[in-house]
């Protein structure tokens, strides 16, 4: 770790708390609007119940466009002031879907909900690398991920106990209450990381040569990539989970608990990648999640077409839908930490464009996928274990780190 401002103010434990909180508006925004999905659909397209689905991949794609501009923002006006912006712009966004009368405005606001959150979501990541480097900062990426999943755990929860309370649309302003706190505790806890006299001035042409800067670099291309296949998988499966859980399973009632079960099993393998990244190094513990990952889908497509006629008993999925996520927790952090080790000098175009792409290229990947279903998990498992096995031959082309 490098000494900084920040560490005047701020201990490590509390920068990683602070970072997994704006980070986890993300997770917050779209897991805590997994129970509202079947009213929505009851409500505004009855005659279309899948469309329901792009309440989630509208903000995730609102979110892959923003982290296009956030980082380069961060890098000519300092972190501190773009996460605050960003803050405002979702509040107001979240007012816009409280009031939405229809299925296209309430979709218009969530995409630019998405786009106030990728400053969130961005930046403190930039933050991280003006603070930490190499598998040190793989090391506290992960500890803020192992901190970002106990947001999934409890949301659907929270989300249910809105809905119970008043309905879905009063979690728009448990959301704009979520962004007011974290602005605030940034404000008040953080020294600017990005000093002035760093900050170049935001002109096209220079964003242009930075990200040519960072899109030239093969690690980052496959990295980039990889996650990019990665975020497929789990985007597909939050889109599809609630349905999921609800018509091929009948256990809607259930399944905020049963989501706290998958997020939490998940969280204990955040806090092994911490363990285990210094040891083994990113690209062997990726090569690791992804194989497994393979194989695991591999075996329940082979149960789900040969031995069970009436398809997959709900616990053997629910074994499946975990592994997703730990999954995820053992290769995004890894991925996103081995394509931000070389780009230093320009870590806020760096952390948009990356993401950016990955997130938009999930996006791309995912919509056909969640509208693919069919009242089974199959078309869910057939998308995962496509794009896991091209992340895995992307993986093993990356330099040992």
């Amino acid at each position: 770790m490098r000494t900084t401002p920040t560490s005047q103010r701020i201990t490590q434990s509390e920068f990683v708390a602070l970072v997994a909180v704006l980070v986890a508006i993300v997770a917050f925004s779209i897991d805590a609007m997994l129970p509202a999905m079947p009213r929505i659909a009851e409500e505004l397209p009855p005659d279309a119940p899948n469309l329901a689905q792009l309440i989630i991949t509208s903000f995730v794609l609102g979110l892959g466009i923003g982290t296009f501009f956030a980082g380069p923002l961060s890098d000519s006006f300092g972190r501190k002031p773009v996460v605050i912006v960003g803050s405002a712009l979702y509040v107001v966004a979240s007012a816009l879907a409280w009031m939405a009368p229809n299925l296209e405005l309430l979709l218009a606001a969530r995409a630019l909900q998405g786009l106030g959150a990728s400053c969130a979501r961005i930046v403190p990541m930039a933050i991280v690398r003006d603070l930490y480097s190499g598998r040190a900062m793989a090391q506290i990426t992960s500890f803020i991920m192992m901190v970002f999943t106990l947001v999934p755990a409890v949301a659907p929860l929270i989300g249910s106990g809105i809905i119970a309370l008043s309905n879905w649309r009063g979690i728009f302003v448990a959301f704009a209450a979520f962004a007011v706190i974290s602005a605030a505790w940034l404000i008040l806890r953080v020294v600017e990381t990005w000093p002035s006299e760093k900050r170049a001035p935001f002109r096209m042409g220079h964003v242009w040569r930075a990200a040519k800067t960072v899109m030239s670099n093969r690690t980052v291309q496959l990295c980039t990539a990889a996650q990019a296949l990665c975020m497929t998988a789990l985007f597909a499966s939050l889109s599809s989970i609630h349905q999921i859980f609800d018509v091929t399973y009948g256990r809607a009632d259930s399944f905020p608990w049963w989501f706290a079960f998958i997020a939490l099993v998940a969280g204990g393998f955040s806090l092994l990648n911490a363990m285990l990244v210094i040891r083994l190094g990113m690209k062997r513990l990726l090569i690791i999640a992804m194989s497994l990952m393979i194989g695991l889908t591999i075996v329940m497509l082979f149960l789900d077409q040969m031995v069970y006629a009436t398809g997959l008993p709900f616990i053997v999925y629910l074994v499946w839908q975990t592994a997703v996520f730990m999954h995820t927790s053992m290769t995004l952090g890894n991925l996103s930490a081995v394509a931000m080790e070389p780009m230093g000098a320009v870590a806020g175009m760096a952390a948009s464009v990356i993401t950016g792409l990955a997130t938009v290229g999930a996006v791309l990947f995912t919509v056909p996928i969640g509208l693919a279903f069919n009242d089974t998990a199959l078309p869910l498992m057939v998308g995962a274990l496509i794009s896991v096995s091209v992340a895995l031959l992307l993986a093993r082309r990356i330099e040992d780190v």
